[in-house]
């Protein structure tokens, strides 16, 4: 997985939402999502931060989806995303 993108965290979370992800609580700058079949992940919100493409890849691990098909979801939602 050679080119992974840096994302908003606002970004992040619109595709984990569109991937049937809710958001079930917020503690500060940190939200945690849930998945109706028991998936978790917490993503940080963290204002003027990108999501770096390490803990990128480590989302797509958390949630058990090949980083490459996360990737898949992210150009298919359009995402204007920058190039790291």
């Amino acid at each position: 997985m050679g080119n992974v993108p840096v994302l908003k965290s606002t970004e992040v979370i619109s595709i984990l939402r569109k991937l049937g992800f809710a958001e079930v609580r917020q503690c500060g700058s940190h939200i945690q999502f849930r998945h109706a079949d028991g998936r978790g992940i917490t993503v940080p919100l963290h204002k003027g931060r990108d999501i770096a493409p390490v803990l990128l890849r480590k989302i797509a691990q958390d949630i058990k989806l090949p980083a490459e098909e996360f990737l898949e979801r992210v150009w298919k939602f359009n995402f204007p995303v920058s190039r790291a």
